[in-house]
């Protein structure tokens, strides 16, 4: 292996989801310890969650065909107009970071033709001249974990980095959007359909923590805003698709505890520094994927049958790994979570 130069310019490149680039922040700022200036590559709609990240610098978006879910065909033009654009950003190493299941090399194969002189990735299949580092990451690690790890074996930041995830402050004043008073927020939505749950469950717990005597705040993205009128009902305060990510932030920080399903705004409020409920589709391993670095109460049927398969729709009629979780049973967890909310405005601070 031929050691990274550090302190010059650094690529690092995190390709698919929001929650996938908020898990990927340990390892950027462990890069940015030593870095002169680190630049991450996303895909296209992730730049807002790019910025959100301590040590990220400049954000460049490029969709990977091999990477993102509902893939477009190969275009000639858009490679090359990456490739252009690497060149011209002059990197001296690039850190390609994915899932278990995804190849880095053909971004490795990108880098070299925009002349980055040395590469790192996780890769099972058999490099070539593609990377400088190839990474065996140990089995079994949460994802902030295993990005760490590469980062620290590339030579970027220390034994003292730490896993834990952030976002750079300060947020804003959750009050004129959540409402004054303590609450609890629900985001039932996810971009994949086999880890969201129902409308008809999303309500039912809504009502039982109204009828514990919280107040719930029902967020969602754009797409949701169907999902979370229902939710919200007549007892939840309805914020489905109203929200800048910034604004989202700003509430899952204000919040007692946040019951969400596996997806982007889980691991936001993780990185935040929210109590977490994981409404938990066994389709991916929680070990893995499940809110880090908070206190967690893990829900639903992680024997399921669709355990492991990564399905995007749910394969068992009824989806009960998730309907199956009894609203009694998500208001006790968010009592054994919950924690006084962050003073309002506060800048959440950044691990060492």
């Amino acid at each position: 292996m031929r050691p990274a130069p550090l302190g010059g310019r650094v690529l690092v490149a995190r390709l698919d989801s929001m929650g996938d680039v908020l898990l990927a922040g340990p390892a950027v700022r462990a890069v940015a310890e030593t870095a002169a200036a680190v630049t991450l590559l996303v895909a296209p709609g992730q730049r807002a969650t790019a910025e959100l990240l301590p040590g990220v610098d400049a954000v460049v978006e490029f969709t990977a065909p091999w990477v993102v879910l509902d893939p477009p065909p190969v275009e000639p033009a858009a490679v090359q107009a990456l490739v252009t654009t690497l060149a011209a950003g002059a990197f001296d190493a690039a850190l390609v970071l994915t899932s278990y299941h995804q190849s880095p090399l053909p971004l490795a194969l990108l880098l070299r033709m925009a002349g980055v002189g040395w590469v790192g990735a996780a890769s099972e299949d058999y490099p070539g001249s593609l990377l400088d580092l190839r990474h065996r990451p140990a089995d079994g690690l949460p994802e902030p974990e295993r990005a760490l790890q590469l980062a620290r074996a590339a030579g970027f930041g220390s034994a003292a980095s730490s896993a834990a995830l952030a976002v750079t402050g300060p947020l804003p004043d959750p009050r004129p959007l959540a409402g004054p008073g303590p609450y609890v927020v629900l985001h039932p939505g996810a971009a994949v359909p086999a880890r969201a749950t129902t409308a008809a469950h999303a309500r039912a717990l809504v009502d039982a923590l109204v009828a514990a005597g919280h107040r719930v705040v029902v967020t969602g993205g754009p797409g949701d805003r169907a999902l979370t009128a229902t939710a919200a009902g007549g007892g939840g305060r309805d914020l489905g698709g109203r929200l800048s990510l910034r604004e989202l932030a700003g509430v899952l920080a204000g919040a007692e505890a946040v019951v969400a399903v596996n997806t982007g705004p889980a691991h936001l409020a993780a990185a935040v520094g929210t109590p977490v409920v994981s409404l938990f589709a066994p389709v991916v391993a929680a070990t893995a994927w499940a809110p880090y670095g908070v206190p967690v109460a893990l829900l639903g049927d992680q024997d399921a049958p669709c355990r492991g398969t990564r399905a995007r729709t749910c394969p068992v009629p009824g989806h009960p790994c998730l309907t199956g979780i009894a609203a009694a049973d998500v208001v006790a967890a968010v009592t054994r979570v919950a924690a006084p909310a962050a003073a309002v405005g506060l800048e959440r601070e950044v691990p060492a």
